[in-house]
């Protein structure tokens, strides 16, 4: 059972994370049910409220999904914000509103809805059936009863039934999608100039006492923070797959097994003629058995099906299930170099030649060793990992003094960090892992210097590590970094310098007046396509008035200086294919929905007695 939830992890989160959307994924069943005692809620909604526990397990799951996106990298600090937990628990509060309505709708979930829900997850599934022993192995993996999970399932079921409704009602009419789609393809011809920050250095004079206010006004800019250096080990699934060689008895075996996966059925290649009618089929057809070799000729000449009339009728390559049956069932049938009798599709009437037959045929091991072996060794490792997994975990709790143990158990080496700090960095590599950070900087950690319990950074990847050195965070000395704020300090200064040149030379230009400015070649931008042009400046671009150019923008560019940009004239909008036109529609109905619930929310909200405690919003 273990192997088998090792092996469907995966799955299970998607199944049992992505599945399970607000409510439940910010609040919890029990948010429901619970008696409130309102000392730590973050926020009330008529009286129900929002616990710290159920803001930060929010904000947890949030940066989780972070982390996964972005890898180890990623900074969980960057989402803990004043602005960020204001924002999240706007959030929270929008779910509850949406949450008390769907409740007070009475809006029901029949039981063979859900059983219809549920038998169709692929994570419950084996061989394209529901297993009720993965299932209950799944929801057990993830410490839920199917009680638990049925009843979650099903208020989520009726609040999707809620938010469907309400997002229904926008609709997006033709003209207010063809006037986003132009505003959203407005396209102009700008060329730009940069009064850089670079030349201006020359000009800034900074004091000692500049450099050293700048120090004591900005201490925290200045402070090496905590650090140790850890020993650690790494138990993951790929390593143990290594260690097992897979055999050249257990490739074949596979083979073997695997020999439909393996199978390529027969392919076909022909060129067809597609026209309207009949007469025309049946006469192009005729005059092709007598000179079969103008069939391209003809098939540029007459064909209806512009794609492939350019390439002389040729279709390439293909299988059974990838034409419409009347043409299929002719390919298939005709010989090779055959001219056929002319068959009706929907699309019309086809003059075929099959050009070419490509027998069924399986890939032998030889062409597959690689990916087979791979995939034995995968499995090999998953099974390995979970057998090893709790001894592992065992026994680096029970040896804590040391990793050696554990690592000459389990054959991996102990490998040495370097410096890390509590704020994982891409160089913290596994050791980036926020839960596996906060082990090492945990006060028993830092004292005792024995080894954390082992962490799962990754779906069967287990560390363990344990502090050999560690560095309190310590104040550089001003003499240390002197060089470096006065080098920051007078490119702040030059940049101020460049953007007021750059402010003086945008109004001489704005008067009519030559500014003495090189400009770069002329380059299209818009919305979609901004070609580096900043959102600030792009806006004032595309709302310059398009009868009175050439006109002139000015945007900062950060340490780079002050652009300038002259817009020289507006480009007509590209032309849209159906397929275009489609996509456009699609976006303006879902902007139109978005806003159709975000105006329901806040309708829900004006009538809601909501209390935001920011005492306990700001604890952490």
């Amino acid at each position: 059972m273990f192997q088998f939830v090792q092996k469907n992890k995966r799955l299970i989160q998607v199944a049992l994370v992505l599945l399970i959307v607000p409510p439940f994924a910010f609040f919890g069943l029990e948010s429901y049910t619970r008696s409130m005692s309102g000392a730590d809620d973050v926020a009330t909604v008529d009286g129900a409220g929002i616990t710290q526990r159920e803001f930060a397990e929010e904000l947890r799951r949030q940066q989780e999904r972070l982390r996964a996106a972005f890898g180890t990298g990623f900074d969980p600090s960057a989402l803990d914000t004043p602005e960020t937990r204001g924002a999240l628990l706007e959030a929270l509060v929008s779910q509850r509103l949406l949450a008390n309505a769907a409740a007070g709708a009475h809006l029901l979930v029949s039981d063979e809805q859900l059983r219809e829900t549920i038998v169709a997850i692929p994570a419950f599934q084996s061989e394209g059936q529901f297993s009720k022993s993965n299932y209950e192995v799944l929801l057990r993996a993830q410490n839920m009863t199917p009680q638990m999970f049925e009843s979650r399932l099903r208020y989520d079921m009726a609040l999707a039934q809620l938010r469907r409704s309400i997002s229904e009602t926008g609709i997006a009419s033709r003209g207010v999608t063809e006037r986003l789609a132009a505003l959203q393809e407005q396209r102009r011809e700008v060329q730009e100039s940069l009064v850089a920050a670079q030349p201006f250095l020359a000009q800034v004079k900074l004091t000692e006492a500049q450099v050293k206010a700048y120090y004591d006004a900005n201490p925290v800019e200045f402070r090496i923070p905590e650090r140790v250096r850890a020993e650690y080990v790494v138990l993951s699934a790929d390593v143990l797959g290594r260690q097992d060689a897979v055999t050249e008895a257990e490739l074949k075996a596979a083979y073997e097994a695997r020999a439909a996966q393996y199978r390529v059925e027969e392919q076909r290649r022909a060129s067809h003629i597609l026209v309207k009618t009949k007469d025309e089929a049946d006469k192009l057809a005729e005059e092709l058995r007598k000179a079969p070799g103008r069939f391209a000729e003809l098939a540029k000449k007459h064909s209806q099906d512009p794609g492939s009339a350019e390439k002389g009728g040729d279709l390439g390559l293909f299988g059974r299930g990838m034409m419409v049956p009347a043409f299929e069932e002719a390919a298939f049938r005709q010989k090779e170099g055959e001219i056929g009798a002319p068959v009706q599709s929907d699309f019309g009437w086809h003059v075929i030649r099959v050009t070419g037959v490509q027998a069924a045929k399986s890939r032998p091991l030889q062409d597959v060793r690689g990916e087979l072996a791979a995939e034995l060794a995968k499995q090999k490792g998953t099974r390995r990992f979970a057998e090893a997994a709790e001894a592992f975990s065992n026994m680096v709790y029970e040896q804590a003094d040391s990793l050696k143990p554990a690592a000459e158990r389990f054959k991996v080496p102990v490998q040495t960090s370097g410096w890390i700090a509590r704020t994982s960095s891409p160089d913290a590599g596994v050791l980036g892992n926020a839960k596996l950070l906060g082990a090492l900087f945990a006060a028993e950690s830092l004292k005792t210097r024995r080894n954390t319990d082992a962490v799962e950074v990754a779906p069967n990847v287990l560390v363990a590590a344990r502090v050999v050195e560690h560095q309190p965070a310590a104040q550089k000395k001003f003499e240390d970094v002197r060089a470096e704020i006065e080098q920051s300090l007078r490119r702040a200064e030059a940049v101020q310098l460049a953007q007021k040149e750059g402010e003086a030379r945008l109004a001489t230009l704005r008067k009519g007046a030559d500014a003495g400015l090189k400009w770069e070649p002329a380059k299209p931008v818009s919305r979609r396509s901004p070609q580096g042009v900043p959102s600030t400046a792009l806006k004032q671009i595309l709302a310059a008035d398009a009868v009175k150019l050439p006109a002139y923008v000015g945007a900062e560019r950060g340490s780079e200086g002050y652009m300038l940009y002259k817009v020289v004239r507006a480009l007509d909008l590209e032309p849209k294919n159906e397929q275009q036109k489609a996509a456009d529609q699609a976006r303006a109905a879902q902007q139109a929905a978005a806003e159709q619930l975000d105006a329901y929310v806040a309708s829900l909200r004006a009538r809601a007695s909501v209390k935001v405690n920011k005492v306990n919003l700001e604890k952490k």
